[in-house]
């Protein structure tokens, strides 16, 4: 303590040499140098913050630039994007109206198939019927063959009986035939006989003569006669 109270001493004793003219002066020159040094601080914050603007500006441009470039890829982007956005709405569009063909295609292909199946289900239906028909008519053949031959059967029986009664009858009729042509016989035989005996007796007549031949002669034709009766008798 005692050491400080004599530097505060001299000091006091220095400062007081100095006049007042030429602490203002120091003051003065100080403040100047201040001021000249607070100066060339804004001079060179100044310049500082001008070169900051400049870089500033000069990155600020570049990202402009880049920012421009990056528009310009985004504008080249959006319109790519558009385009595609554009193709895919075409394609989109072609899809739905091909899916619209599709449907409609499926909803021909459908019917059609409901129409197949209706068809084949009549052609089966037809089928059936006509193999019952089939079977029916196959039937009634069988049957009619069966009458048919079950007629035929009895036409030749009924044929043969009446070939039989036919034969029976003609061999009646022969029989009969035969025996009128024999009766015919024996009748003509004793037509010719009596005309032989008619004749015989007109000549015994016209020959009065001779009596006694007439007589022989009638007894000789009365037994030639009786013989021929008795021949036609054992011929019966």
């Amino acid at each position: 303590m005692a050491k400080t109270k004599k530097i505060n001493t001299k000091s006091n004793s220095k400062v007081s040499i100095f006049s007042s003219k030429t602490l203002k002066k120091v003051l003065s020159n100080y403040k100047k140098k201040q001021e000249q040094k607070k100066i060339k601080e804004i001079k060179l914050k100044k310049i500082a913050e001008n070169n900051q603007i400049l870089k500033e500006k000069k990155e600020l441009r570049s990202l402009e630039e880049k920012l421009s470039k990056e528009n310009d890829k985004l504008r080249i982007r959006e319109e790519e994007i558009k385009l595609k956005e554009k193709e895919l709405k075409l394609k989109e569009d072609q899809q739905k109206i091909e899916n619209k063909r599709l449907i409609k295609k499926d909803e021909d292909l459908g019917l059609i198939d409901k129409d197949l199946r209706l068809k084949e289900k009549e052609l089966k239906q037809k089928a059936d019927e006509q193999f019952r028909k089939d079977i029916d008519l196959k039937a009634r053949e069988e049957e009619q063959n069966k009458k048919e031959i079950k007629e035929k059967r009895k036409k030749e029986k009924y044929l043969r009986e009446i070939m039989i009664q036919e034969e029976e009858k003609n061999k009646l009729e022969a029989m009969k035939l035969k025996e009128w042509e024999e009766q015919f016989d024996r009748e003509q035989k004793m037509k010719e006989h009596r005309e032989i005996l008619k004749d015989e007796r007109l000549k015994q007549r016209e020959n009065k003569e001779l009596v006694s031949n007439d007589t022989n002669l009638g007894s000789e034709l009365s037994s030639k006669l009786e013989s021929f009766d008795v021949d036609k008798s054992s011929e019966h």
